[in-house]
């Protein structure tokens, strides 16, 4: 069936919208990247003559692997490439983390991945468990089964949301095995200078990895809100990342302590009052409280906007 010259416009402007939102976030991490990646080389390597190297290291690689991961994705689908390159992402923070901190290797790891990695994981399967239907042209055979868009919604939700958790905790779960593996039982190092002794660091390092599930289950939900009002896989991956970067200028440039408890990007970083000695529980308490709304209002637009959706057209 062809579409509409009106209809096509419209998809012509979403998707420039996109690629303009996809360019600017390529174009705010690649500035990122220099600035980490120079800072990590001095770090490990104690040699300042090595300034440049990180950078060079990383624009090299994004030019041997662009054609190779091009061709995966005309293979594979585009789903597997970019999982894949997340977990080559993740292992490589992990090894940074150690050759940097050996003692705090799992926060640190956890750090990083509360910046970037989990709003990113958690648009993977989110931003595209609904627009996938539109691209294919499959809802009317999923509907026609014994399946109200209720049951298919609370499916695809719960998929989603189980993605996202599976990856925190095998994030979580690797770090600890790594950090365990190297430093073995030694104390750990907590960000207030002062050791915790090793059954009380297990104990802290699990919660803390446990408070990025509430910020990542709504990154979740705002993924397949994306994807279910643009119909479009890419803004459902993209959108999310764009919106935790926007989050987190703000926050950084000239935000207010207002902003910064509204903020769900904020809760990625309640951790830090586990490992503080005294601990403090406040901007927890106020992370989680901002998640669960966000949570809520992605689910509940979500809902309506799939309760509401033309199949037939």
């Amino acid at each position: 069936m062809l579409e509409s010259p009106v209809e096509l416009e419209r998809q012509v402007r979403r998707n420039t919208l996109i690629l303009a939102g996809a360019m600017a976030v390529y174009s705010s991490v690649l500035q990122l990247v220099a600035a980490v990646s120079s800072i990590t080389f001095v770090l490990v390597t104690g040699v300042e003559g090595l300034l440049g190297l990180g950078p060079a290291i990383f624009l090299v690689a994004s030019a041997l692997t662009a054609v190779p991961a091009g061709r995966g994705m005309d293979r594979f689908g585009r789903k597997p490439v970019i999982a894949g390159g997340y977990v080559s992402a993740a292992a490589g923070c992990s090894l940074t983390a150690l050759a940097t901190n050996l003692g705090s290797a799992p926060l640190v790891i956890l750090g990083f991945a509360a910046l970037w990695t989990f709003p990113a994981l958690a648009s993977i399967v989110g931003g595209d468990v609904f627009s996938a239907e539109d691209r294919y042209g499959t809802w009317k055979t999923v509907l026609t089964r014994s399946c109200s868009r209720t049951d298919v919604f609370a499916g695809k939700v719960l998929t989603a949301l189980a993605f996202s958790i599976l990856c925190v905790a095998v994030l979580a779960a690797s770090s600890v095995a790594a950090g365990l593996v190297v430093i073995g039982s030694q104390p750990l190092l907590g960000l207030s200078g002062i050791p915790f002794e090793p059954r009380e660091a297990i104990a802290r390092v699990a919660l803390a990895w446990a408070s990025a599930l509430p910020p990542t289950m709504a990154f979740t939900m705002m993924a397949v809100l994306f994807s279910l009002w643009t119909r479009s896989s890419a803004a459902g991956v993209a959108l999310p990342v764009v919106v935790r970067l926007t989050m987190q200028l703000i926050a950084l440039v000239d935000g207010s302590e207002l902003a910064r408890q509204i903020f769900v990007s904020s809760a990625f970083g309640a951790w830090h009052g586990l490992l503080a000695a005294p601990p403090f529980y406040r901007p927890l308490v106020y992370g989680s409280l901002a998640s669960a709304t966000y949570f809520a209002v992605c689910l509940a637009i979500s809902y309506g906007v799939m309760r509401r959706r033309d199949i037939g057209g």
